[in-house]
């Protein structure tokens, strides 16, 4: 019987895989007890959905497609951003932001100024209204389900390697006893491991149930609501040649 320990060791570590994932998934889905909101829907801004449906990358990319079609900046299809109109510095945080990103030669590849304006503290003041608001899953919340879900992948891979490794340990007779005993820890990870992956989104990315639901309410009729929800591929042409080959660091 000295495949029993082996299995016990993959039941354990299946198990303790499975309730992270399972844990986490649960504390992200229920609401914020410290939400401010008395039970009223807050109305989103731009930039509050672009986060909720994309993160600080959808949010610079609202930024600098919105200061485009205001020429105040000109993101060229070769993918370089070129400052037109700096005057009054930018119209708010955001847009100070992307500027700062460019540099006083006015002109950087668009790649280069995505993550350092996603990385801004305008950006995170975002981030944290609407984690206050009970409607964006805070960065720990992610790291959570990230870990859980790399747990259970483990857990698995363990089980696969005990389980081979405890078939060939065993007379050919109890090869079948065997194999069924191991069938349950890998039953076990692949099902949370794939209820994990297709919850992971929208629960778990970015944005919460409620921010999830505020989000299914937006028209996407008008162009940077449509940006801000859907992201770049409904974007010109030329502008989507702008964005090709971005900077994905910052994805869940």
């Amino acid at each position: 019987m000295i495949w029993v320990p082996l299995l016990l060791v993959a039941c354990v570590v299946a198990g303790v895989g499975c309730a992270r994932v399972c844990r986490a998934t649960l504390a992200a889905a229920l609401p914020d007890a410290g939400d401010p909101r008395g039970g009223a829907d807050p109305e989103l801004t731009l930039h509050e959905a672009a986060y909720l449906a994309g993160g600080p990358l959808r949010v610079t990319d609202l930024t600098l497609v919105s200061m485009h079609r205001g020429r105040r900046l000109l993101l060229a299809h070769t993918g370089w951003a070129t400052v037109v109109d700096a005057g009054g510095a930018g119209r708010d945080e955001l847009e100070r932001a992307v500027l700062g990103a460019i540099g006083p030669e006015g002109q950087c590849p668009i790649p280069s100024v995505r993550p350092v304006v996603a990385a801004d503290a305008s950006v995170r003041c975002i981030e944290e209204r609407l984690v206050g608001l009970g409607l964006a899953v805070p960065a720990a919340g992610r790291r959570e389900v990230a870990e859980g879900l790399r747990a259970v992948k483990a857990g698995f891979l363990l089980g696969l390697v005990l389980g081979t490794a405890a078939a060939l340990l065993v007379p050919a007779a109890e090869r079948a006893l065997v194999i069924a005993a191991f069938t349950l820890p890998l039953l076990a990870s692949g099902l949370c491991l794939l209820i994990g992956l297709v919850e992971r989104y929208p629960y778990t990315r970015w944005a919460s149930p409620a921010g999830q639901r505020l989000l299914s309410g937006l028209s996407a009729a008008d162009p940077l609501t449509a940006l801000a929800t859907r992201g770049p591929a409904v974007l010109e042409p030329e502008l989507r040649a702008a964005f090709r080959g971005q900077d994905t660091r910052h994805r869940p």
